[in-house]
C-alpha cells in the first residue's frame, strides 16, 4: 500500500502548498492528486508542481468532465504528461448537479454514458488517432459541419493511466469495466463490498480482476491521546458531506455512506442540515461513524485503521494529515509514512 496526498484551495498560500507537496515527496509520499470542485481549477496547480517536483506522481483529482469537451481533456493530459515526464495521472469524475448545472450552468445529464463515451475518445487521443467518433452524446466531426476528424498535433501517449472518482453502483462498474484505478470517497472499511462488489463485477466484464485496478481512498490522520476532541472536531465535516454536498433528492456522498450501512444516520442528518438546523445535524453524527471513516486516535489506534483500509484491498492511501500549521501537518504526515511502511514490511 502507498501513500498519497491531496492537495486543495490553497487557501491563499501557495508558496506553502507548494513546499507541503516537495517536502511530501522527500518523506516518500508516492502520489499527489490536486482537486477541483468549486474553488481553484485542477491544471494550473498541476502544471506548476510539475516544475517543482522530481519523483512524486501527480493525478488530477479530479477533472469534471461536463465542463471539458474529450478532446480538451485529451489535450491537456498529454500536456501534463509531457511537463512531468510521464508522472501524470488522469482523474476524471462527473461531479454532482450543484456544481455543473449551479456554476457552470450545462446541464447534469447521462453521467454515465457521457463518462464512457469521454474516455473511448481521449483513448483514441492518447492513440495518437484521429478523432472520428459517434456516439450518443459525442459525435466527432461534428455532423453537417465544415470540421473533418483530426489527430492532436501532439506524439502519442497510450501509457497514461486514467482513473474514475466514482460512488454509485453504475459508475463503480464502469470504472472496474474501463480505468485503470478509483478514487473513492466517502469510504468505510468494513463496507467496502458495496464499492468492491461493482468494481470487480465491471473488471469482470473486461476480462480483468480486481487486482488490476489501483484502488485509491483515504481519510484524516491524527496523533492524540484525546481520542474524543479529535472526534468532535470532525463530526461537521462528516454532517456537511451528508447533509450539504449536493441537494435535498441528489447527495452521491449520502447515498454511498447510506449503501454502507448508515442508511438511518446519513437520513436524519440530512434531513436537519437541509432544514438549516446545522448544529442538530452536527449532533447527530455518532462517534462510531467518525472513527470508521478516519484514521485518528493513538499510534496504536491510526496504525490499526490503516491496516483495516488495506485489509479492505485498498492499494493507495490518501491521507489528509492534521495540523495547525505546516510543520505540523508535515510531521503527522512523516508519522502516516512511517506506519505504512511498518505495515507493508509487516506484510511482505
Amino acid at each position: 500500500m502507498r501513500v498519497a496526498i491531496q492537495l486543495g484551495d490553497a487557501g491563499g498560500s501557495w508558496n506553502d502548498a507548494v513546499t507541503y507537496v516537495q517536502e511530501a515527496e522527500r518523506l516518500g509520499a508516492a502520489l499527489c492528486f490536486v482537486a477541483e470542485a468549486w474553488g481553484t481549477d485542477g491544471v494550473s496547480p498541476l502544471a506548476y508542481l510539475a516544475a517543482k517536483t522530481e519523483r512524486i506522481l501527480l493525478a488530477s483529482g479530479i477533472l469534471q468532465i461536463g465542463i471539458r469537451t474529450p478532446a480538451l481533456v485529451a489535450q491537456t493530459a498529454l500536456t501534463l504528461s509531457s511537463l512531468c515526464n510521464n508522472r501524470f495521472i488522469l482523474g476524471l469524475g462527473v461531479s454532482g448537479p450543484q456544481v455543473i448545472e449551479g456554476l457552470h450552468g450545462v446541464p447534469f445529464a447521462h453521467p454515465l454514458g457521457r463518462m464512457r463515451e469521454t474516455i473511448d475518445i481521449i483513448r483514441l487521443a492518447f492513440a495518437g488517432e484521429r478523432l472520428a467518433y459517434q456516439g450518443r452524446h459525442f459525435s466527432l466531426p461534428r455532423p453537417g459541419g465544415e470540421g473533418k476528424a483530426l489527430r492532436l498535433n501532439q506524439p502519442a501517449n497510450p501509457d497514461i493511466p486514467i482513473y474514475l472518482a466514482t460512488l454509485a453502483p453504475k459508475m463503480l462498474e464502469l470504472t472496474g469495466e474501463v480505468a485503470d484505478g478509483w478514487i473513492g470517497t466517502s469510504f468505510i472499511p468494513r463496507g467496502a463490498a458495496a464499492y468492491t462488489d461493482h468494481l470487480a463485477t465491471g473488471a469482470a466484464r473486461a476480462g480483468r480482476s480486481l487486482a488490476d485496478l489501483d484502488l485509491s481512498q483515504g481519510g484524516d490522520v491524527a496523533f492524540s491521546d484525546d481520542v474524543d476532541v479529535l472526534v468532535a472536531e470532525r463530526k461537521r465535516g462528516l454532517a456537511f458531506s451528508l447533509g450539504g454536498m449536493g441537494s435535498a433528492s441528489t447527495n452521491f456522498y449520502n447515498d454511498a455512506y447510506s449503501r454502507q450501512g448508515w442508511a438511518d444516520v446519513a437520513a436524519r442528518v440530512q434531513q436537519l442540515w437541509v432544514a438549516g438546523k446545522r448544529q442538530e445535524a452536527v449532533a447527530c453524527v455518532p462517534d462510531e461513524m467518525v472513527l470508521e471513516t478516519t484514521m485518528i486516535g493513538t499510534e496504536t489506534m491510526v496504525r490499526e485503521r490503516m491496516q483495516t483500509w488495506r485489509d479492505a484491498g485498498i492499494t493507495t492511501l490518501r491521507v489528509y494529515p492534521a495540523g495547525n500549521s505546516l510543520a505540523e501537518r508535515l510531521d503527522t504526515l512523516g508519522r502516516a509514512i512511517d506506519l505504512v511502511r511498518g505495515i507493508n514490511d509487516e506484510v511482505d
